[in-house]
């Protein structure tokens, strides 16, 4: 039988490790790499071309969901398991929204990994139970299926706000993204004017609770 071929994405490398020794002592499944953040793991997935990506939410860059939306258009038999910390259904909703098979919680047990991996592989839907569907249905019922905030924004302009929120300058962002700082100053305004906010506070904040960056803690 051919083996589950997994890309593990994370950004702290001690958590990767961890993660690969428990997928290795597994009958059946294979870490084909490691990713250490957002666009090194798209590179890989390109190459690698793996059946699962065990995706952290909260990379430095580019952030897990934003990954997850983009490897849809690299192969879209990858099948994406977020792994988080998170339990708001918002984030869920997203992760669900963004093409992803499963949404596993990094306090669950370590046999809920294997049945995550083993779940979305066979091309399952697989969320931790402290996340279960009805917590996602009476969110969608509550909500009335609202759009996205982030569906205003272009994915460039999403790449620069999660950046700006993490303190990253203009000038920096130019340089991580190969754009002109007046490009990205450009891109700044109109953002800032489509979703309303005024000042780099607003900013973060507004990123804080999409998931485009998470709180450390």
């Amino acid at each position: 039988m051919t083996p589950i071929r997994v890309l593990l994405a994370d950004d702290h490398t001690l958590v990767r490790a961890g993660i690969r020794g428990l997928l290795e002592g597994l009958s059946g499944i294979e870490v084909a790499g490691e990713a250490g953040d957002g666009r090194e793991t798209l590179r890989l997935a390109e190459d690698l071309r793996p059946d699962v990506v065990v995706l952290d939410v909260g990379m430095p860059g580019l952030n897990g969901l934003e990954v997850a939306g983009r490897l849809a258009t690299i192969d879209a038999s990858i099948r994406v398991l977020i792994l988080s910390m998170h339990t708001s259904e918002e984030y869920v909703l997203r992760a669900l929204r963004a093409g992803c098979a499963g949404y596993l919680l990094k306090g669950s047990a370590v046999s809920e990994l294997e049945v995550a991996v083993r779940a979305v592989a066979r091309g399952e839907t697989y969320l931790s139970p402290a996340v279960s569907k009805r917590v996602v249905d009476d969110y969608v019922s509550r909500t009335g299926g609202a759009a996205d905030p982030l569906d205003a924004l272009t994915p460039r302009q999403r790449e620069i706000l999660q950046l700006a929120a993490e303190g990253y300058s203009s000038k920096k962002i130019a340089q991580q993204l190969g754009l002109s700082p007046r490009t990205v100053e450009a891109h700044r305004a109109q953002l800032m004017e489509r979703l309303d906010l005024h000042d780099v506070a607003s900013l973060v904040r507004f990123a804080v609770k999409v998931g485009l960056v998470t709180p450390e803690g």
